[in-house]
C-alpha cells in the first residue's frame, strides 16, 4: 500500500472534507473522478500522479495527487500532498468584497440624532391631534 491509498481517506488527509465520513459520502456520491472516470467507491485506490475532478457546493476543484499522506496533519502540511490545478474562480465567487465606502455622517443616526427624529415627530403628531382638520 505504499503506492496507492484509498481515496477517502486521502480527501480526508489532504484537508478536502472535514471528517472522514464526509470523505466516504463524497467519494460514493459520484462527485469525484479519477483520471476522467467516474468514482462511485470510497476503497479505490489512488497514486501519484492522478489527476481527481471534485465537484463541491463552492465549485469544482481539479487536483493532482503528489504523494499519499501519511496522516492528517496541519493544512500546510495537507497542501504538499497535491498540486491544485482548478481555474481562478470568478470575481463574482470569491470572498472578497470591494471596501465600503461612504460620507461622514451618511451611516446610521446617533443616539442623539435619533432623539431628535423622535421629539421633531411627537411634535408633528401633536399638531394633528389638535383638531385641525
Amino acid at each position: 500500500m505504499s503506492d496507492g491509498q484509498r481515496i477517502d481517506k486521502w480527501l480526508w488527509f489532504a484537508r478536502v472534507t472535514k471528517t472522514r465520513t464526509l470523505a466516504q459520502k463524497l467519494a460514493i456520491s459520484g462527485h469525484v473522478r479519477v483520471n476522467r472516470e467516474r468514482n462511485d467507491s470510497a476503497s479505490r485506490s489512488v497514486k501519484a500522479g492522478d489527476t481527481l475532478t471534485i465537484a463541491m457546493e463552492a465549485g469544482v476543484r481539479i487536483l493532482r495527487v503528489v504523494s499519499p499522506g501519511a496522516r492528517r496533519g496541519p493544512a500546510a502540511e495537507a497542501r504538499l500532498l497535491y498540486e491544485d490545478l482548478s481555474p481562478p474562480l470568478p470575481l463574482r465567487q470569491r470572498r472578497e468584497l470591494p471596501p465600503i465606502e461612504r460620507e461622514a455622517g451618511s451611516g446610521r443616526p446617533t443616539k442623539r440624532d435619533r432623539r431628535a427624529m423622535d421629539t421633531f415627530r411627537k411634535g408633528a403628531d401633536d399638531d394633528f391631534a389638535d383638531g385641525a382638520d
